[in-house]
C-alpha cells in the first residue's frame, strides 16, 4: 500500500513541489526518509561538483571546510586572540585607543595565506572569507578579550569599487564572524566617501595620507553608543585603514573598539 506525500526536494530541483509515492512503512518514519533523500542528493552533487580546497585544489572531506587538512596544517595560524601583547597590538599601539587586536593568519609573500587572499579578492571566492570568519569567530568567543563584543563593523569599500568586485571582502568576513559569534553586523556605521588608490606599494605614512579624511561615520553610527564593537578588515599591513576608521568612530560616546583581521602582513 502507498500513500502520496508532498515533499520539497530543494537539493535536487531548483524550485517547485513534486509528489512522490512513499511506501506505507515510511508513513511514520518521514524524518528518516527525508534524511535519506537529503544525503543521497548531497552525494550526487558531491560527485558532479566536488568541493575543492581553495588553496591547493585537492578534494575536501568535510562539508564546512574551505581548506584541506594539508593546507590547514601549512597555513601560518596565530594565537594572538589569546594574548593582548602580540604583533598586531604592537603595530597599532599609541595610534588610537583600542581594547585588543588580533589576526587569524600571518601573510607572507608567496605563501598559502597570500593565495587565499588573492582567490578571495580577485577570483570572487567569497566562501573563503565566510569560512575563515566562522572558524575564527568560535576562537574569539573562547577568548576572554572578545566575549563581550556587542556588534561587528566591517571596514567599508567605496561603492564604485564594490560594484566592480561585486562584494566587500571585509563585510563577507564579518558575516562569517557574525554566524559563530551570534553578533549583529553594522554595515552602515562607516562609509568610504572618496575612492583611493591601491595601498600595496605605499609605506606607512603614504598609506595613512592616502586614507586621510576618507572614512566618515555612517547613518547608523549613533546606534554604537556605549557598545564594544569588533572592527574588521581582511589584511592588516601598516594599520592605516583601521586607524582612519577608528579615529572617525572615536567621537561616539562610550564606544569601545577591538580589532580582528584575516591576516597580518609584514611591511
Amino acid at each position: 500500500m502507498y500513500f502520496v506525500q508532498k515533499l520539497k526536494i530543494s537539493h535536487l530541483f531548483q524550485s517547485g513541489d513534486i509528489f512522490i509515492p512513499i511506501p506505507l512503512f515510511w508513513q511514520y518514519n518521514l524524518p528518516m526518509f527525508g534524511k535519506i533523500i537529503q544525503s543521497g542528493s548531497e552525494a550526487v552533487l558531491s560527485f558532479l561538483y566536488p568541493r575543492l580546497c581553495l588553496s591547493c585544489g585537492d578534494g575536501l572531506s568535510l562539508k564546512n571546510e574551505v581548506l584541506c587538512i594539508g593546507c590547514l596544517y601549512k597555513i601560518p595560524k596565530t594565537d594572538y586572540h589569546l594574548h593582548f601583547d602580540n604583533p598586531v597590538t604592537e603595530r597599532l599601539m599609541g595610534r588610537f585607543h583600542f581594547q585588543t587586536a588580533a589576526a587569524c593568519y600571518l601573510f607572507t609573500k608567496g605563501g598559502h595565506t597570500q593565495s587565499l587572499i588573492h582567490a578571495l579578492k580577485y577570483e570572487g571566492k567569497k566562501e573563503i572569507a565566510t569560512g575563515i570568519g566562522e572558524n575564527y569567530g568560535k576562537k574569539l568567543m573562547a577568548s576572554d578579550f572578545y566575549r563581550n563584543i556587542d556588534c561587528i563593523v566591517p571596514v567599508p569599500m567605496h561603492r564604485s569599487k564594490e560594484r566592480i568586485r561585486g562584494f566587500n571582502q571585509a563585510e563577507v568576513f564579518a558575516k562569517g564572524l557574525s554566524v559563530s559569534m551570534n553578533k549583529p553586523i553594522f554595515t552602515s556605521a562607516l562609509k568610504k566617501i572618496r575612492k583611493t588608490g591601491s595601498q600595496t606599494a605605499r609605506n606607512r605614512f603614504g598609506r595613512l595620507e592616502n586614507v586621510s579624511e576618507v572614512y566618515k561615520a555612517g547613518k547608523n553610527a549613533g546606534q554604537l553608543e556605549h557598545k564594544h564593537i569588533l572592527l574588521v578588515d581582511d589584511v592588516l599591513t601598516t594599520g592605516a585603514t583601521l586607524e582612519a576608521c577608528a579615529i572617525e568612530l572615536a567621537a561616539i560616546e562610550g564606544l569601545q573598539i577591538s580589532i580582528a583581521t584575516i591576516a597580518l602582513a609584514a611591511y
